[in-house]
Parts: C-alpha cells; structure tokens; sequence
C-alpha cells in the first residue's frame, strides 16, 4: 500500500476516518434534535459521500447548480433541492430533463424567474415544487420581507406547471434567532392565507450545532461539516484534528531564514482569508504564515516559527475554505492515517452552470 510521502504534489488528501466519523457527529445531533439533514454537495462534489450522507439518515441532498445535479442525478442520487434562480432557455430545457428522471425542486426570488419555470413547466407534464427565496439577514439573494414571501408564494400557486412548496434561506452567520423570527413571521401568513408550506428550509455549517433552535425550519442544508477546514475550526465547529481535508505541498525553496516557497498556490489553496490571517494552517509548522499567494507558489513566513522546513520537506496544509478546493482538482486521495486507499475523480468539479 503506498504511503502519503510516496505522492506527487500539490495533492488533495481525504482523510477518509475523519469523513465518517464527521457525517455521523452531524446525523446522531440532528436526529436527536429532531432536524432533517439536506446536505450540500458542493463541499466534496463526490457521489459517494452524497450516498453516505444518504445512508446515514439524510433526507436529500442540495445542489447549488444544475450542473452538480446532473452528475448527482448520473450517479442515482434522486431527491434534490437547488436553490438557485434559473434564468434563460438553456438552463430551463436542462432543468425540464433533469426533472424527468428526479425529484427536483427548485427557488426563486422573482416574477421573471417563476416565469420561466412556468413557461417551461406549463406542458411538460410535470408540476416543479418551487420555494420562495427569502432574505433573513444574510444580504444575498431573497425577498426582503415576509410579506413579500406571501406575494410571490400566491404568485407561484397561480402559475402552470408549478407548485408552491415553501421558503429557502441562507442566514447570517450567528443569527439563527433572527432567521427563525423572519420565517416564523413569514409561516403564519401562508397559513392564514391557504398556502401552509410543506418545507422551510435553513442551513450553514457554522451555525449547524445551533441547528436544532430553528423551529420554523423542516430542514437543514450543511455543506463544508463533511470537512471542515479552518474557517469552520475558527467558528467553533470542531478542531483542526476533526479537519477530513488537507493539501499536501512540498517545500521548493528556502530564499531566506525567515522564508518558504511551497508548490501551492492560489490555484490550489484558492486566495479566501475569511477573515483569518493568511492562506491555511501548516500542520507541522502552525506558527507559520502562508502570507501570500501567487498562481503556482505560496509564500511562508518562517519569523514566529521556531522550527523551520528544509528544501524537500512535505508539509499538510488545512486550507481556510474546503468547497473551492475541491473544485479545483479533477481527483483527491483518499487517505486513512499515512497509508493511501485510493484515488477518486471529483465528479462535480466545474459544475458551475
């Protein structure tokens, strides 16, 4: 069996223990809190692990494009929820086929966009749930106000070849409270009204130990929990030894006592701070700073670091964001302590449309 020093880098490793034991700590607090579990995909891109997820009391799963959805679809994964607004002939016609061999359901935040679902749907036979996208404190796409909630929902029940089926959200960090106010508002409208909603879904992986408090919510959309990486280790999520993603890169040059060079850079940490100083954590050097990227190179801060790596050296690098990483490697190795299991394309990787 070939070990992790035996590989070529800059490389994706997988620890694939740490997966499990990841997807499991998140399914055991969700099923004693009640919360049904629609994990995004977009984190690993991987069929295998969405069937793990399912296997493991997972409701469905999310796909934030059409494109990871077809794959998924591919590799028999049927229950599916996109949260996205679909705009334009190309994407409707792949939407329309998708929803022939899958359950499928899709958002909007505007006229123009159930339009097009309707447009689209009207004669195809098959009736497209659709939830409204509402905008609980996060600033990003969404109604603005329960009210508006209420409008589009009545605006969907009405149009052919649809069907209202609830609310989307994507919340603040930190603001589970806020969100469960906003939908719990936008609940008791669509009741008075006749359109109770069948769904009502939340998600984020930093607030998801707060998961069980939403209880507007029917369900909840983690992603970047299959992993971690240091982001979610900063928010409290879980610590750099629950982190299941690595990046192993090679030390290619000492300029300096004070300076590496690594062969990884923006192409393969990708250049997200989050808010955090510098571009990763060294595992064997964690008072280093990754302090910039270039394409092909990453630039080491050797100052705080007592020990210091060699020419040669192969270092671990738990990056700040798992989701673009994955999305920037055509495979990963999957890895169980220093042995490696095997090699696994990334199914989903450039799915962007």
């Amino acid at each position: 069996m070939a070990k992790i020093h035996e590989l070529d880098t800059p490389v994706v490793l997988i620890d694939i223990d740490r997966v499990e034991v990841n997807l499991k700590r998140a399914q055991d607090y969700a099923d004693a809190n009640g919360v049904k579990l629609r994990p995004h995909i977009k984190t690993h891109k991987l069929p295998q692990f969405a069937k793990r997820q399912m296997e493991l009391g997972a409701i469905g799963i999310t796909c934030q494009k059409i494109g990871e959805a077809e794959v998924m679809v591919d590799a028999g994964l049927r229950d599916i929820l996109l949260p996205y607004n679909f705009l334009g002939e190309p994407k409707l016609k792949r939407l329309l086929a998708l929803a022939k061999r899958a359950a499928l359901k899709v958002t909007a935040d505007s006229i123009t966009t159930i339009d097009g679902y309707s447009r689209t749907f009207s004669e195809s036979g098959i009736t497209l749930p659709v939830l409204v996208e509402c905008d609980t404190g996060g600033a990003r796409a969404g109604v603005q106000t329960p009210e508006e909630a209420l409008a589009l929902a009545r605006y969907i029940n009405a149009s052919d070849g649809l069907r209202f089926a609830g609310l989307m959200t994507y919340p603040a960090k930190g603001a589970t409270a806020q969100a469960n106010a906003w939908l719990a508002r936008a609940t008791v409208l669509l009741r008075e009204a006749g359109l109770a909603p069948e769904i009502v879904s939340t998600g984020g992986t930093p607030d998801l130990w707060h998961s069980g408090e939403n209880g507007a919510a029917t369900e909840y959309r983690p992603g970047t929990y299959i992993y971690l990486d240091r982001f979610q280790v900063h928010e409290g999520v879980g610590g750099f030894e629950d982190c299941a993603l690595s990046v192993l890169a090679t030390v290619v040059s000492r300029p300096t006592n004070t300076r590496a060079i690594l062969d990884a850079g923006s192409k393969t940490l990708t250049s997200d701070t989050l808010g955090l100083q510098g571009f990763g954590r060294i595992v064997e050097y964690p008072d280093a700073v990754i302090a910039s990227l270039s394409e092909e190179h990453g630039t080491v801060d050797l100052t705080r670091s007592t020990a210091k790596p060699r020419v040669g050296d192969m270092v671990r690098i738990i990056p700040n964001h798992a989701c673009p990483v994955s999305n920037l490697f055509d495979e990963v190795t999957l890895v169980r302590g220093d042995d490696v299991v095997g090699t696994v394309p990334v199914a989903a990787r450039g799915k962007v449309a």
